[in-house]
């Protein structure tokens, strides 16, 4: 339910051919600055600009005045980063995607139209294609203990050692997340599936599914 191939269509990222080293998505957090570092210089100058060093962002992308960009990083093309968000680095953003007000990025992928849209944080995690975090929603890439992360699996009822210190979540393709949630380190969300809004997420959440505020997980019918 967590490798790569489960979760994401690659067709729709500039990262396809980097994810499809690996079997599950956290391991390519490590390689996301190198990553990007290899694909800026190879992008057409006829379509993207450099516009500070390490920084490229597509002719058709819109970047709010306000707005930080950090290096390295790739803005993809009809993408729109609104005032006052903040690219920390290491944030490769892909097609027609909204990074919005107040929005942190770091060390992250996201693949085409994602939506960030309002005071999200987004760190050392994978955004499918068309993935959604309402406004407010975050992930949380740091355990309180500071030990390393396990990806919990209770369908299974076994733990993945990460071997990560800083591990956001992976969403998969078509997730949708409600407003002021929290997706906890190591969390991970199968495809086409619904967080309800102010919940509390850990570990794996099967494809098409419904995680409800109690933490209980129900199919969609």
């Amino acid at each position: 339910m967590y490798t790569i191939s489960d979760l994401y269509d690659l067709s729709h990222t500039l990262a396809a051919d980097y994810l499809a080293q690996f079997t599950y998505p956290w391991e390519a957090l490590a390689g996301i600055k190198e990553l990007i570092l290899k694909l800026g210089p190879a992008l057409d100058p006829a379509e993207y600009d450099e516009v500070s060093e390490n920084v490229w962002v597509h002719k058709t992308a819109k970047v709010f005045p306000s707005a930080y960009l950090g290096a390295p990083c790739i803005i993809g093309p009809n993408t729109e980063v609104r005032h006052c968000a903040f690219i920390r680095g290491s944030a490769l953003v892909g097609a027609d995607c909204v990074v919005g007000n107040s929005v942190e990025l770091k060390n992250v992928i996201l693949f085409d139209h994602v939506q960030t849209p309002h005071y999200n944080y987004v760190g050392d995690s994978i955004l499918g294609y068309y993935s959604h975090m309402g406004a407010g929603s975050i992930t949380s890439n740091v355990k309180s203990d500071k030990t390393l992360v396990t990806v919990h699996d209770r369908v299974n009822g076994e733990d993945i050692a990460t071997g990560l210190k800083k591990m956001g979540a992976m969403l998969a393709d078509h997730v949708e997340v409600g407003c002021n949630s929290v997706l906890n380190p190591g969390t991970v969300i199968g495809h086409n599936t619904n967080v309800y809004p102010t919940s509390c997420v850990r570990g794996v959440v099967p494809a098409n599914s419904i995680w409800k505020n109690s933490g209980e997980i129900v199919p969609k019918k």
